[in-house]
């Protein structure tokens, strides 16, 4: 893995955003929601690194706590929907029958409803925007989780060392455990990445349309919605934010191809 450039690549460029994120406080040199109407669409200086918005407020400030909704919103949220989509799916998979069938239909009712559906669906449900957010995601996210799970795992279920563990004795649940998830694990992390970009520029869409975070929040994609009438007068404020969306996003997305190629590798090398 460490010869692959894609992997390194996206390890750093993940690393580096995490750790904006996390330092963002620090590393803002102004209140990213602070106005200033005698600043509106002032050129970068000394005290405004990038410039400032149509508001007057600072864009790198803005530029940085984007980052923690991105992340924050995604990351935390998907990484407990894997622990639940990998045991779940695992199990079912294994156990088959009726457990396995609901659990296929359930999924194929959640996927027949786009992410976008689902959250404007929910909008009016709970009075804390973001709260609506983390709901569709899991709603979306955990059909698909358990759909890719499900897939993986029925494929290792017809091996042969899932049989001799059965003929030993273990318990069902120590073969899914001990057995069935560290073999499906390597695979889900591929689509566990790139599924990573796929929120983040979900979250980003629903924040240009106006669905799901509160009006004037500075993440990347609200920033986009309003930079919008600045197109022809500031295009800095869509190009900086456009930047960090694609740059985040690319180094998910370089991680799991370089994984989903290694691990392609170690099959075939196990397979000869």
């Amino acid at each position: 893995m460490r010869r692959k450039w894609q992997i390194i690549i996206g390890i750093i460029l993940i690393a580096f955003f995490i750790l904006i994120a996390f330092a963002a406080p620090m590393l803002a040199p102004n209140d990213p929601n602070a106005t200033n109407l005698a600043m509106k669409n002032a050129e970068p200086s000394a005290e405004y690194p990038l410039g400032c918005d149509q508001m007057g407020r600072c864009e790198l400030s803005r530029l940085l706590y984007g980052a923690r909704y991105s992340l924050g919103l995604s990351i935390p949220v998907l990484i407990v929907l894997a622990v639940i989509a990998l045991f779940a799916g695992s199990f079912s998979c294994y156990i088959g029958g009726m457990i396995d069938e609901i659990v296929r239909v359930l999924c194929d009712i959640l996927m027949a409803f786009p992410l976008l559906v689902i959250a404007m669906a929910l909008v009016t449900s709970f009075e804390n925007p973001t709260v609506c957010i983390i709901v569709a995601i899991s709603i979306s996210m955990t059909a698909w989780f358990l759909r890719m799970v499900r897939s993986y795992a029925k494929t290792e279920c017809s091996k042969e060392y899932i049989e001799a563990a059965r003929i030993s004795g273990a318990s069902s649940i120590r073969i899914v455990v001990m057995h069935l998830i560290p073999n499906v694990l390597p695979q889900f992390i591929v689509y566990f990445t790139t599924g990573i970009a796929s929120v983040i520029i979900s979250i980003s869409g629903f924040a240009f349309l106006g669905v799901g975070l509160v009006k004037g929040t500075s993440e990347w994609g609200a920033m986009l919605n309003e930079a919008r009438n600045s197109l022809y007068s500031n295009p800095n404020l869509i190009i900086y934010p456009g930047i960090c969306l694609l740059v985040c996003c690319a180094g998910f997305n370089l991680l799991g191809e370089g994984l989903r190629d290694s691990i392609g590798k170690e099959d075939d090398i196990s397979g000869t």
